[in-house]
């Protein structure tokens, strides 16, 4: 055939074989010589000996035979290409005379026509040697072959030398293949015969398959995991096609024995590939752009990122960018770009690339770290043109880009940067003047930025601080303020500096206002102070300055205010409040101030106005109307009256309404000049200085007096009326808490209180509503929030003496109908004074007056003394105590102040507790503390106990919070401590006002009644628990022997539960006073819990027995019926226990959650706030009924038996048994919970409370003897497991004739010691003697008989 050079097409294959003989081919039928070689492996002369063995031939040599075709039709490659694919290897041949094996034949390289050239590329694999792909022209011109690279595309064949070969060295192969059979664990052994036997079975049929493999040296089997059974191995060979890997997989497979089920999709190959992973830069900060890129001479695109960390592949995004090319058609080149990189994306990254079954996986790990600049944060410059100097500097030194310097601010203060970029370091020098700072400025902080950049982008700066301080620059509202009486105004001032140490405002006199009327706030533009008033009275008429300091700078703005005359409303005195007027009469009304102005004053009457004629009546005006009813439409109707008062600046206020009721003038009854008409059964209030009550030479009084219309004359229904001075002094103190220096005014307005209230104290009868008055002053006036020095606290103290004087008393009665609480307003108001007191001179002040005392204590630097205070009241032959230890002092900061105050009289007046039944008898005592207390702070007081023989004391403090915020008082949080015949002592875990309260009823802790109950319980409670655990182990003894028919057994079920239950009730009841009387930590949980579970297991005794009854009751009426013994026990059981803990746990959810479940001084349901304790009281109860009227029926059951009904001896003793039991036990239970109950209610006598705890204590031991010893047959069991042969041998005599006495039967002595205590006498046997020797026909014919 022509040379290729002119073919349309032609492409090279290579021949691998093995020969047992030197090689002698003819290739005459080869269109082109073909290139032999020889391939000698070097060393591994082992390697040779395998393949012999492998080939069944000693001398079996390897060949490689390159073979060129040429041929003009494109379409016939493919098809060439398909059968060489479809052969088998190996494959058999012969030569002259000696046998060859075919190992493989690949196509290596393709010669195509493009254009006018012919392009000839080497098959996957397969590239063109080095010194080819230097020496001639590859397929791409652009592109030059760097040095020791291969090509895979020339163009032209060249003219000698081998056509592609096999690309790149030797490689190790680890692969891995799953055979399809169960795991075994032998298989982990490699000493195992298992082990030996699948290594030598693969590894033979390994090394058949991958001889084909060009380049092919060795395969070892390396292990063996589960999963089913997956083999890896290796193989060290040259890099293969996918192609011929895939006919060597299938060798292996025709190799393998077919037990083994290898699944030939199943394989797998990783390699050991070189691969070139590069990372740049190599430190990497936040922000910069990190290029990852892998190189690899394997050609394919299919390359994957993966991050481990996140355990994501890596997908394009804004941030990440994977790019994949083949350069030169030689290198698998993919590049990873991560923008603006974060420390998040910092771990190892994978770069993983496939072909075919082939998988070259690479790793790196990067770290990312921040930038970080050493900078002073902060500095506070003042603009003088100093040099200031910022400095800032690099912790990682790198090659930076640039540090750059930025400023951000209102005000511009450039300067001039130093950078040195190797040191990474920067220095930004500037001076800031009065040009570059003016005055508007102060106070202002310009943020400068510190800017290191990388030459990859990453970004780090430092904020420094920057505050300008200079002179501020005040600006005031501009406009005129101009207000009347009543309204509101605000003044804002602006500066234009944000930085000051205080803002104040001040008359122009220099008195400061009170800071409760103005407000002061930074903002961007600098700072402001708004000064906001209410309620603009005429004090607040002049001028004001506002003042920023900043150290010793002051900067000021001044502002005048006009304030125009005008009465308040409250201030408008108005006659009459109501009125009723006849349809065809007429009524004067009036308006009165108390000053003589130049008001325009109408009167407005529906839609309609009417001007007003005044009147001058000495200090008073009045404003007077005549109202005609005939200028109304309709009557009879309901009417308001206003009267205006307008003043010059055009402002006017409304007076409150007066009330007209237009009603026919028949219905009038009532008629007086000054109080005006009604008709029967009218109310109507007055003013008092418009009423007929006697006026005070000193002035008009104050108050409203309320009539009623009675037959026709109107009466007196209430006196409210407030003396002229009180009256006067009350209208100040509504104007003092309006006033601009209000707590100026105040040392002086209380001192004006004292005098005025001690003058007028033997007219609060005449004028009731006086004291009312004065409380309400107090009220105002502890508002106003300021200091209180010894001075005013003494004047308070000394109108507080005054108002709670005995001669007072009465007019106290009088005031606790109305519906606010005062005597707790009072008790509020000292509290806030005390709070607010405040001693300079002294550590230490007292102030003692008739009716109340103080004691006061400051808190100094140092160790704190502790504070213990005493008070002593002779008159009232009352006194206590105060305590405080240094730990609780400790907790409070230097120059707080402890204050106390007690009241002597107080107790008489405050109201009783919220049941209306225990009230104060002791002195109140209110302690405070300046400072505000978060965390429980404990006080101990020591009351005088003036009823020594009286109730049980308790200790409360006044709650304001309670009776809708009227007050009451409260036991929470303290308790009772000690009590002696003269004293009371007290702690309490919060502060407030203290006192004592007394049950008249029951004992209190101390008392001979106490102690004596306290020493019952705990004696009978022993011998119960003692008694009880006897009885459980009676009944073990003898529990074979007397449960020997279904009535029996239920019997002793019933007494065995209810001896368990009585006895872990009497367990927890000792818990339960353990709790109590010692204060253990968190006992207000365990106190739930054990009142919780005696609450239970006590209802679990009383509906055991009521089980008993029950059952009972069934046996002997339905004699006819028959149930199981579980059946029995089912529901024995379930109403024994069931129903007790559904009770149980109703009443603990109903009631816990408002923390009334328990008694507040005892663990035991509520009685007083929520008759928890009926929870408890009724079910016990009506059991105690139940099972006496079951006691009875049974009991005439068992003496006068139906016709037929006929129970066997041993039934019916069974039967008599429980009536007996039950006729005794239940009596005992119920009458211990009767006196119980009796103990509750008020009135109660000591006897009841005897009576109580010695039956409730003794109950084990009643239930030991009447429901377990007093049984025959327990004694008889008793009787033969514990005595001795002597007896024993009587006992068998007596048996025999029938006539033994039991232990406690009637007749015996220790019997008739029992039956005396219950007014039985004589030898009666109540319980006949059973024999022991009955049958089972007696049994059997006595359940017959029951059934």
């Amino acid at each position: 055939m022509k040379s290729p050079r002119r073919t349309t097409l032609c492409f090279m294959i290579v021949v691998i074989y093995f020969s047992q003989a030197t090689l002698n081919l003819n290739l005459e039928s080869i269109v082109h010589p073909s290139i032999l070689h020889e391939h000698e492996p070097a060393g591994k002369e082992s390697l040779r000996q395998k393949r012999a063995v492998a080939s069944s031939s000693p001398t079996a040599e390897e060949y490689t035979v390159d073979v060129e075709i040429s041929f003009e039709n494109a379409s016939v490659l493919e098809s060439i290409k398909a059968s060489l694919h479809s052969l088998s290897f190996p494959s058999q041949g012969n030569s002259t005379d000696q046998a060859t094996t075919i190992l493989s034949i690949e196509v290596t390289t393709v010669c195509r026509p493009t254009g006018n050239e012919i392009w000839c590329s080497c098959e996957t694999g397969y590239k063109w040697p080095q010194e080819h792909c230097l020496q001639n022209l590859t397929c791409q011109e652009h592109d030059s072959v760097p040095a020791g690279h291969q090509c895979s595309c020339l163009k032209g064949l060249p003219p000698k030398g081998p056509f592609c070969q096999l690309q790149g060295a030797d490689v190790t192969l680890r692969m891995s293949v799953r055979l399809n059979v169960g795991f075994q664990e032998d298989l982990k052994n490699t000493s195992s015969a298992l082990y030996r036997s699948y290594k030598t079975d693969l590894e033979t049929a390994f090394w058949k398959g991958y001889s084909i493999l060009p380049g092919f040296k060795l395969v070892t089997v390396t292990g063996f995991r589960p999963g089913s059974v997956v083999v890896t191995y290796e193989v060290q060979t040259t890099t293969p096609s996918p192609d011929l890997m895939h006919k060597a997989n299938e060798q292996v497979m025709q190799n393998l024995n077919q037990t083994y089920k290898m699944d030939y999709s199943s394989f797998q190959v990783v390699t050991s590939n070189e691969t070139k992973f590069t990372v740049i830069p190599e430190i990497i900060f936040e922000g910069d752009t990190v290029n990852l890129v892998c190189e690899n001479e394997v050609l394919s695109s299919n390359v994957s990122w993966h991050h481990v960390e996140r355990h994501s592949d890596i997908q394009n995004s804004s941030r990440f960018l994977v790019y994949t090319t083949v350069l030169n058609n030689m290198t698998s080149v993919s590049r990873l770009t991560i923008y603006n990189i974060t420390q998040g994306d910092a771990g190892e990254y994978i770069c993983k690339l496939t072909l075919d079954i082939f998988e070259y996986e690479y790793r790196k790990k990067i770290d990312v770290t921040p930038i970080r600049i050493v900078a002073t944060e902060e500095m506070k410059v003042t603009c003088d043109n100093s040099p200031v100097s910022l400095n800032c500097c690099s912790e990682i030194n790198v090659n930076w880009s640039a540090i750059e310097w930025k400023q951000e601010g209102k005000i511009s203060v450039p300067g001039n940067p130093e950078t040195d970029l190797e040191s990474g370091c920067s220095r930004y020098t500037f001076r800031a003047d009065g040009t570059q700072c003016p005055s508007g400025s102060a106070g202002t902080t310009v943020i400068y930025a510190c800017e290191f950049v990388s030459i990859h982008g990453a970004r780090g700066s430092k904020n420094i601080e920057v505050t300008f301080t200079s002179v501020a620059n005040l600006t005031i509202t501009p406009d005129p303020i101009s207000v009347s009486e009543g309204q509101n105004f605000s003044i804002k001032c602006i500066s234009d500096v944000g930085n000051y140490d205080e803002v104040y405002w001040n008359t122009s006199a220099g008195i400061k206002i009170h800071q409760k009327f103005y407000t002061a706030r930074r903002s961007a533009a600098g700072a402001e102070s708004v000064l906001t008033v209410k309620t603009a009275t005429r004090e607040w008429n002049g001028t004001y300055h506002c003042i920023f300091r900043y150290k010793k700078s002051y900067s000021v703005a001044t502002k005048d205010v006009m304030v125009h005359p005008l009465p308040l409303e409250p201030d408008i005195m108005v006659d009459p409040l109501e009125a009723t007027v006849p349809c065809k009469g007429s009524r004067h009304f009036r308006c009165c101030i108390q000053e003589d102005k130049d008001y325009k004053v109408t009167f407005q009457v529906d839609s309609l106005s009417f001007p007003a004629e005044k009147e001058v009546n000495g200090k008073q005006v009045c404003y007077k109307h005549s109202f005609l009813a005939s200028s109304v439409s309709w009557c009879p109707m309901k009417l308001d009256i206003f009267c205006h008062f307008t003043n010059a600046a055009n402002n006017s206020v409304r007076s409150s309404a007066m009330k007209i009721n237009l009603v026919p003038g028949e219905k009038i009854m009532c008629r007086d000049p000054t109080i005006g008409v009604g008709e029967p059964g009218k109310v109507i209030q007055k003013l008092c200085q418009f009423s007929d009550v006697p006026r005070s030479p000193a002035g008009p009084t104050g108050g409203t007096v309320t009539y009623k219309c009675v037959g026709s004359h109107w009466e007196v229904k209430k006196n409210d009326c407030i003396s002229a001075p009180i009256h006067s002094l009350l209208q100040l103190a509504k104007a003092l808490i309006k006033s601009p220096c209000q707590d100026t005014k105040l040392p002086t307005y209380l001192k004006n209180l004292s005098v005025s209230t001690g003058k007028v104290k033997h007219e609060v009868s005449s004028f009731p509503g006086s004291l009312g008055a004065i409380i309400k002053i107090l009220d105002l006036l502890s508002t106003i929030p300021t200091q209180v020095n010894s001075e005013m606290m003494t004047n308070i103290l000394s109108t507080v003496n005054t108002i709670l004087s005995k001669p007072m008393l009465s007019t106290w009665k009088v005031s606790q109908q109305q519906p606010t609480n005062q005597s707790s307003q009072l008790l509020d108001s000292v509290e806030r004074f005390s709070r607010a007191l405040w001693s300079e001179d002294s550590t230490f002040l007292s102030i003692n007056q008739t009716n109340v005392q103080m004691r006061s204590m400051i808190i100094k630097p140092g160790h704190p003394k502790p504070y213990k205070q005493s008070f002593v009241f002779s008159d009232s032959d009352l006194w206590g105590n105060v305590a405080i230890e240094k730990c609780e002092l400790g907790s409070l900061p230097w120059g707080s102040s402890v204050v106390t105050v007690a009241f002597p009289t107080l107790k008489t007046i405050l109201t009783q507790d919220s049941q209306g039944k225990n009230v104060a008898n002791s002195l109140v005592m209110t302690t405070t503390v300046s400072h505000n207390i978060t965390m429980p702070f404990q006080i101990s007081m020591t009351f005088k106990n003036i009823n020594p023989s009286g109730g049980e004391p308790q200790c409360v403090f006044w709650n304001f919070s309670l009776a809708n915020h009227t007050g009451g008082w409260d036991s929470s949080g303290c308790e009772v401590r000690r009590v002696d015949r003269d004293s009371v002592s007290c702690i309490c875990d919060h502060l407030t006002s203290f006192s004592i309260l007394m049950s008249p009823d029951s004992p209190y802790p101390g008392s001979l009644l106490e102690i004596l109950l306290d020493i019952i319980s705990y004696i009978g409670l022993c011998f119960s628990i003692l008694s009880l655990a006897a009885c459980l182990v009676v009944e073990a003894v003898v529990w074979k022997s007397v449960t020997k028919n279904r009535t029996s057994y239920m019997r002793h079920i019933c007494i065995v539960n209810i001896a368990a239950s009585l006895l872990v009730a009497d367990i927890w009841f000792i818990v339960a006073a353990a709790i109590h009387d010692h204060f253990y930590p968190l006992n207000n949980t365990a106190c739930v819990a054990a009142t919780f579970f005696i609450h239970f297991f006590y209802l679990s005794v009383f509906f055991w027995m009521l089980t008993l009854g029950l059952m009972l009751f069934y046996r002997l009426v339905f004699i006819l019926h028959d149930t199981s013994k579980s059946i029995q026990k089912t529901i024995a059981f379930s109403l024994g226990y069931g129903c007790p803990l559904v009770i149980s746990v109703i009443t603990v959810g109903a009631t816990q959650p408002q923390e009334v479940y328990t008694r507040k001084n005892a663990c035991w349901l509520n009685w007083e706030d929520t008759k928890a304790l009926l929870a408890f009281v009724i079910p016990a109860l009506i059991i105690v009924v139940v099972n006496m009227t079951i006691t009875v029926v049974v009991i005439s059951k068992i003496l006068r038996p139906s016709i037929g009904d006929k129970p066997s001896k041993q039934e019916k003793s069974s039967l008599f048994q429980i009536s007996k039991s039950i006729g005794v036990l239940t009596p005992l239970l119920g009458l211990t919970w009767g006196f119980g109950l009796a103990t509750v209610f008020q009135g109660s006598n000591a006897v009841f409370h005897i009576i109580f705890t010695l039956l409730n204590a003794f109950q084990g031991l009643f239930i030991l003897l009447f429901g377990c010893l007093w049984d025959q047959k327990v004694q008889e069991t008793l009787l033969k497991k514990f005595s001795l042969s002597r007896w024993s041998s009587q006992h068998s005599k007596s048996t025999s004739l029938g006539s033994s006495t039991p232990v406690f039967s009637m007749s015996s002595p220790i019997s008739r010691r029992f039956n005396n205590l219950f007014g039985k006498t004589g030898t009666y046997n109540v319980s006949t003697p059973e024999t022991s020797s009955s049958s089972l026909e007696n049994t059997s014919s006595a359940y017959s008989l029951l059934n």
